[in-house]
């Protein structure tokens, strides 16, 4: 059944993606879409049912005025201006929950169908229209965004499915291990395991520049798929959990980019692969909903977010195997005593991160000049926005005493204050 569609124009705005939600929450789908959009050359124009505008009153870009193509304020389906007071002829409105349900439903008509049954099974169809009698190799990471992309291709192709694990050295503890007895072992999956640990780490060697890390880190993982596809005959799709805040944070035409995400600002130009992305107009917890519809355990729907790059982008700066390991034993030990504490399905996301400087302390009376360690834990529902979490001190007495005692190479541990924004979730 064809899903009504409200799309928000970016026009520089900041609420771009809770306005957004805030229409999906209405079981109406929308997207957000560059304020240069032209209807004629966009595929999904048909199933627009109406057009609201977000900006703000100051609506530069590099110095130049941002303002709707001429394509959308002719096209005819109803439209509505938020804080954008300079938009002649259209309907301008604070925004307000009973203006926009009005808006939706009685202007624009839309029926309230969009539910995550429907997503699946428009999906499901889509999948099999674009692979058609083809093979997909998926790159499964274990996380949920991958899971469920797994879970979505099972269900349109069945064993046509083949999933590649890579080991870029950048995983948690035991975490390859893990994948391998849960997708091989459990679900059946056809599933390649690759160990690209020194392949991955060669190539970061001496990168500092975050962006730079994710780039290669991206690259990388696409050169790993091509090899592999030389050994498996009529592969010509690439699966990816790529989710929708990654589209968002990694720029538009409109909005400044926050951070290139792997999967996004990271493939590489001469990409041998067509790609399958089923899942990238879904926020984190409509990807989780997702999961649970397509039947996939609550312990994997709801298992903690980690990034693509992996312990990549917590290894601050250059990485080194050293602290690599430092991080990735600093982790073991959060999530563990997170775990006792009973903490695990209260807080949304929770790390350790290691920066590439380091601190004078004492140990064993004597000077030590090693790593700190910075734990990170937050509240958030989309991913776009966070708050911290304030476990009880007791709790974090306990983390810290034992990073410093059995994490090798660490002398101090910190604990990041800091709502996204201004920071983002993580550390690069």
């Amino acid at each position: 059944m064809q899903q009504d569609m409200i799309l928000v124009i970016d026009l520089g705005g900041t609420t771009n993606s809770t306005l957004a939600r805030q229409i999906r929450g209405l079981n109406v789908y929308s997207e957000i879409q560059p304020h240069d959009l032209e209807p004629a050359a966009y595929p999904a124009w048909p199933r627009v049912k109406g057009i609201i505008y977000n900006g703000g009153a100051n609506r530069i870009v590099d110095g130049k005025p941002v303002m709707p193509s001429a394509g959308l304020r002719a096209a005819s389906v109803p439209q509505l201006a938020l804080a954008c007071p300079d938009l002649d002829g259209i309907h301008q409105a604070a925004w307000d929950a009973d203006k926009l349900k009005n808006f939706v439903y009685k202007t624009c008509q839309c029926q309230p169908r969009w539910t995550m049954d429907a997503f699946i099974e428009e999906q499901v169809a889509l999948l099999r229209e674009q692979i058609g009698d083809q093979r997909v190799l998926l790159a499964l990471s274990g996380g949920v965004d991958s899971s469920v992309v797994a879970a979505l291709l099972i269900k349109a192709i069945g064993s046509r499915l083949t999933c590649i694990h890579v080991n870029h050295g950048l995983l948690r503890k035991d975490e390859p291990e893990q994948v391998v007895q849960v997708f091989r072992e459990q679900m059946g999956a056809t599933l390649i395991y690759i160990d690209a640990v020194d392949r991955f780490l060669d190539k970061l060697a001496g990168i500092s520049d975050p962006e730079q890390k994710r780039k290669i880190i991206g690259a990388e993982f696409i050169r790993v798929f091509e090899d592999e596809a030389t050994k498996l005959a009529g592969i010509r799709f690439l699966a990816q959990g790529t989710i929708y805040p990654d589209i968002v944070e990694s720029g538009t035409k409109t909005a400044r980019a926050i951070k290139a995400h792997h999967n996004v600002g990271g493939l590489p130009e001469d990409l041998a692969f067509e790609l399958v992305e089923p899942i990238k107009y879904l926020y984190k917890d409509e990807v989780r909903a997702c999961g649970l519809a397509l039947g996939l355990p609550a312990s994997m729907v709801n298992r903690q977010p980690f990034p693509g790059p992996g312990l990549g982008v917590r290894c601050l700066g250059a990485i080194t195997r050293e602290r690599l390991e430092a991080v990735r034993e600093s982790d073991a030990i959060l999530r563990e005593e997170f775990d006792k504490a009973g903490l695990t399905d209260q807080i949304w996301q929770y790390f350790t991160a290691i920066p590439d400087f380091k601190s004078v302390g004492v140990r064993d009376h004597a000077r030590s000049f090693e790593y700190p360690v910075i734990i990170r834990a937050v509240h958030t529902v989309d991913a776009m926005t966070a708050t911290i979490a304030h476990p009880d001190w007791a709790v974090l007495d306990r983390i810290t005493n034992r990073i410093i005692q059995e994490v090798k190479g660490v002398n101090r541990v910190c604990y990041d204050l800091t709502p996204k924004p201004t920071g983002t979730i993580e550390w690069e």
